[in-house]
């Protein structure tokens, strides 16, 4: 049992180092914001179309975030993240300091370019460089936990009677002590050679070619992230007596055990049957405001959604690199740049229905009637 232990804990260590990484750059970088928004418009940092170039901004640096990380290989991933990880704290720092709106903005854009960076560097370091595509759950559920972190941060913080620049302070504080955890064993595993690597007939064959799961991946960016951005304030303009950073918080809490949940299921039923089961269940969740709108339909909305929209990530970002693996070049990278413009089209199309509507219901059929267009071409032959 010892050999055991010592054999597979520097891979169990590698995922952990690469789950923190997620958590600083897509929980505390990309996701915090979706929960300290309403307290910056409360505090009048900012209006709500402010607050929605800021989100614009973060969107259009994640692409941008992306489509630098295309030329980014494997062996060099861990200065990657660990460039990505310093970007984050920098960034979550000045948000502590500035109040104007263009400095707000561009803050939130540099901040979507490191969670890229993050997202990418993250995963090429574990996956392909460590070789641990068994620890992927973990990888992804890191996003998860930096969420729920972040959320359960800001609502202590919000108890202590900190506005919106001290819970950005905060969080900056924390990614930094999370970054210095990580950066010893990155630095090292750059070196080492990869331990504990499941061999290949433990994987499921991959079931989907890349141009449908390339497309799959950008319209279920499309699908999740209208009830991303806009479930917390749903929550705070119809139910005022109930905390949005709560409901943001079972977002993230749901999403780290999903991991390991469609990890399991995928490795059952392969690549096509569990990207369709996934972003059918997705879909369901961004459904449900609409048909049950009411503070149990929001917080099933969260569990849905959040129990989910990671479980896609660790279902088709293995599949990637096993395709990659064959000679199809950094299909990673190619994947997080469709997601990316997936989730910079979904706001817009929300806001170009609600201005002709004034109904937000719309803008979350659109965004379902996405993901079941995945689940058509997962289970497609194409």
């Amino acid at each position: 049992m010892t050999q055991t232990a010592s054999r597979f804990s520097p891979g169990l260590r590698s995922a952990f180092e690469a789950a923190l990484i997620m958590a600083i750059g897509m929980g505390f970088g990309r996701f915090a914001f979706t929960a300290i928004y309403p307290h910056m418009v409360e505090e009048g940092l900012l209006d709500l179309q402010a607050g929605s170039l800021a989100a614009s901004a973060n969107y259009a640096g994640y692409l941008l975030g992306a489509l630098l990380a295309i030329w980014a290989r494997p062996h060099h991933a861990h200065r990657l993240c660990l460039w990505s990880t310093a970007g984050t704290v920098a960034c979550l720092a000045l948000l502590a300091v500035v109040d104007s709106v263009i400095l707000i903005v561009v803050l939130r854009g540099l901040a979507g370019v490191f969670s890229a960076l993050a997202m990418v560097a993250a995963s090429l370091w574990l996956l392909a460089h460590r070789g641990q595509m068994h620890r992927a759950p973990l990888l992804y559920a890191g996003v998860g936990i930096g969420i729920a972190l972040s959320a359960e941060l800001l609502a202590a913080g919000a108890q202590f009677g900190l506005h919106s620049q001290g819970q950005w302070l905060l969080l900056g504080v924390v990614s930094l002590a999370l970054g210095l955890i990580a950066a010893p064993g990155l630095i090292a595993g750059a070196t080492a050679q990869p331990k504990g690597v499941a061999p290949a007939s433990a994987f499921v064959p991959n079931e989907v070619k890349p141009l449908p799961l390339v497309a799959i991946y950008g319209l279920a960016g499309f699908g999740y992230i209208i009830t991303a951005t806009y479930l917390p304030l749903l929550v705070k303009s119809a139910i005022p007596d109930m905390s949005a950073t709560q409901v943001w918080a079972v977002f993230g809490l749901s999403a780290v055990p999903s991991c390991f949940l469609w990890h399991y299921w995928h490795r059952q039923r392969g690549t096509r049957a569990a990207l369709a089961t996934n972003l059918l269940v997705q879909a369901m969740g961004v459904a449900l405001p609409i048909v049950w709108p009411s503070a149990a339909g929001y917080l099933l909305s969260a569990v849905l959604v959040g129990g989910s929209f990671l479980g896609t990530v660790t279902i088709a970002m293995p599949a990637g690199q096993r395709l990659a693996s064959q000679g199809r070049g950094n299909l990673i990278a190619t994947m997080t740049v469709v997601y990316s413009i997936g989730q910079i089209v979904g706001p817009l199309v929300a806001s170009a229905i609600f201005a002709v509507t004034q109904v937000l219901a719309l803008s979350l059929l659109a965004a379902t009637a996405a993901l079941l267009v995945g689940v058509v071409l997962s289970l497609s032959r194409l």
